[in-house]
């Protein structure tokens, strides 16, 4: 299966050829591969919404001395959900972690990404807070990236309450909710909102464009390649992608300033979609003056490190980020 894979990369890659997979990372794909199909189509967004039920919390929590809490929350046209996270015993007044979930803006939700935020709820005793926020296509843009922003008005309006200090606070997702955590940090700059203390964007959906090197080279194979990005980023925006009409807030990279952002940490992979405009990202915030840590993992596919979480490469990729959260929350 492995022979076939990189067969499929050589054919799809003439022009620009594909790095090629980490060599534990490449086994673990080549076993997705036989599972799920490498693009995603409009087709096939509701049955992967109804496949997947919402987590127990009971399992989720997995016996973590961790308590969640549901809370209702006002936003411009009805009310969204959060979930709160923390630590039992939990001591006020030590940092908060907005998180916006994954998903190409078209499925998951508040509970994606959990095996990693809840490992934040322990090693920094931070409150967590992730947000339900509504998918495209019922909801396009601007709705994911408003909701999220309310959310973010919420808990830090709510932070004596939920017990963080909001000078300590981080926002930060991966894949799409990387994306809106960018787009959220650039509109809180914009409209004088929350002075986050970080930004943690893990390998983040940027731009609409679709058009960059690595776009192409991942293509017909991997995880979400050309074509589910396509799919994603058509759910979201309809017939204004491509257009001067997209916002900053929802493709991040069109940003032309990217100064008085906070500081930022990127990471991504060789071999995914996302790596050029990521990497274009941070150069951005490198050109005005800004603070970005960035890491491009060798080898590695989109979201390598939830599919794998036990490979080496994974590993180092989860532990960096501990590191940067460890040296902007000062704790």
């Amino acid at each position: 299966m492995v022979r076939q894979l990189e067969a499929v990369m050589s054919e799809k890659t003439e022009i620009h050829p594909a790095p090629p997979f980490d060599v534990e990372l490449g086994a673990v794909l080549a076993v997705l591969a036989e599972a799920m199909p490498p693009t995603l189509t409009p087709e096939m967004i509701e049955p992967m919404r109804t496949g997947v039920p919402l987590p127990v919390i009971a399992d989720l929590l997995g016996g973590r001395p961790i308590d969640h809490e549901e809370r209702r929350i006002p936003v411009a046209d009805g009310e969204i959900t959060v979930s709160v996270f923390t630590k039992q015993g939990h001591v006020a007044g030590g940092p908060g972690i907005f998180h916006t979930h994954g998903g190409g803006m078209i499925i998951g939700d508040r509970f994606t990404g959990a095996d990693e935020y809840l490992q934040w709820v322990e090693e920094f005793d931070a409150v967590v807070v992730s947000v339900e926020y509504r998918l495209a296509p019922e909801f396009p843009d601007p709705t994911p990236v408003d909701d999220c922003y309310a959310g973010l008005l919420w808990t830090v309006e709510h932070a004596d309450e939920l017990g963080f200090d909001p000078a300590r606070l981080v926002i930060g997702g991966a894949s799409a909710g990387g994306g809106l955590a960018a787009g959220v940090s650039l509109k809180a700059r914009d409209e004088g909102g929350p002075a986050l203390a970080g930004s943690l964007l893990i390998y983040p959906m940027l731009d609409d464009r679709n058009e960059t090197v690595s776009s192409h080279q991942i293509d017909g194979f991997g995880v979400w390649d050309r074509g589910s990005n396509d799919t994603g980023w058509d759910a979201l925006l309809g017939d204004r992608r491509f257009t001067d009409e997209v916002s900053i807030y929802a493709a991040p990279a069109r940003a032309q300033d990217l100064s008085g952002l906070p500081p930022t940490f990127i990471d991504c992979a060789t071999a995914e979609v996302f790596r050029d405009e990521d990497v274009a990202y941070a150069s951005k915030i490198w050109a005005v003056g800004g603070i970005a840590e960035l890491h491009v993992w060798p080898g590695g596919f989109h979201g390598f490190d939830a599919m794998a979480p036990q490979a080496q490469l994974s590993v180092e990729a989860r532990a960096a980020r501990v590191r940067w959260l460890h040296r902007i929350l000062g704790a």
